[in-house]
């Protein structure tokens, strides 16, 4: 599969052998997200989860053309911690057991900025990481107790050795890294699975601004759809963690054996 997909082909695969149940989008406007959750929606219910619930018209035609049996949108805002856990428990409630729940909300925030403006650093990490934990923390629950489903957590190659031009986003998927490793450890036996993707990169919405600023994208950059096709077969395929391109996974053990010194200088 690695190969494959590193060289950013798509890969063969049959889209419509998905199980039936429902499919849980957090961020449904995330352009990653709703790629990934096209990919699983086939003879599934979705469910969108995302501010202004009823500006989802695109998404929601792109699932149903994806196959999708029905489209749910329901409020949900990342940063309204006190919420989560009432809100996936009226999810289950309401659709059923969940087959798979995507975790891909973010925000990237500006790096320079955040190095001085203690309250933008604060936004990245109570979105990137706080916010993170208290959707992923009751979604383990919930899926515990049905004794199944999947739970997919976007991490970042940004994560791996964290840079010096973004520290703080980077710390933040650093930090969601970790929590999601040992939540996959801890959620070994129950009958719920944890996929870990880790991207490298990501041509798309999320980074088009930084883009327009003037930096290029990195080596091994890939798009919303490559990364979704590497999700969805890692997740049909049951594995513990994915890296997009596969040849990340090579890049990210030279990192830690780049000096401090040298690293502190890169300015990618």
């Amino acid at each position: 599969m690695s190969s494959t997909l590193a060289s950013g082909q798509s890969p063969t695969i049959d889209w419509n052998t998905a199980g039936v149940g429902t499919i849980v989008l957090f961020g449904g406007r995330s352009e990653i997200g709703v790629a990934t959750a096209a990919r699983l929606a086939a003879g599934n219910a979705v469910v969108l989860a995302a501010r202004r619930p009823d500006d989802l018209g695109v998404e929601t035609r792109v699932l149903q053309a994806a196959g999708a049996t029905s489209v749910h949108t329901v409020a949900f805002d990342a940063d309204d911690v006190a919420t989560h856990t009432a809100l996936i428990a009226k999810l289950v409630a309401d659709h059923g057991p969940i087959e798979a729940a995507i975790v891909a909300f973010g925000i990237l925030g500006d790096g320079a900025r955040a190095e001085t403006d203690v309250e933008h650093a604060l936004q990245i990490a109570h979105t990137d990481y706080y916010a993170q934990i208290s959707v992923l923390t009751p979604l383990a629950v919930a899926l515990r107790e049905q004794g199944s489903g999947t739970i997919i957590i976007y991490s970042s190659i940004a994560g791996v050795r964290v840079r010096r031009a973004n520290y703080v986003y980077g710390s933040t998927k650093a930090g969601l890294d970790g929590f999601a490793s040992g939540l996959a450890d801890a959620l070994h036996g129950s009958g719920v699975h944890l996929l870990l993707a880790r991207p490298g990169f990501v041509i798309g919405a999320m980074t088009r601004d930084l883009m327009a600023s003037g930096v290029e994208p990195a080596p091994m950059s890939v798009t919303a759809d490559q990364v979704a096709d590497a999700v969805a077969v890692a997740y049909r395929r049951r594995r513990g963690e994915v890296w997009i391109p596969g040849r990340l996974r090579a890049v990210a053990f030279a990192m830690g054996l780049v000096p401090r010194a040298i690293w502190r200088r890169l300015s990618r």
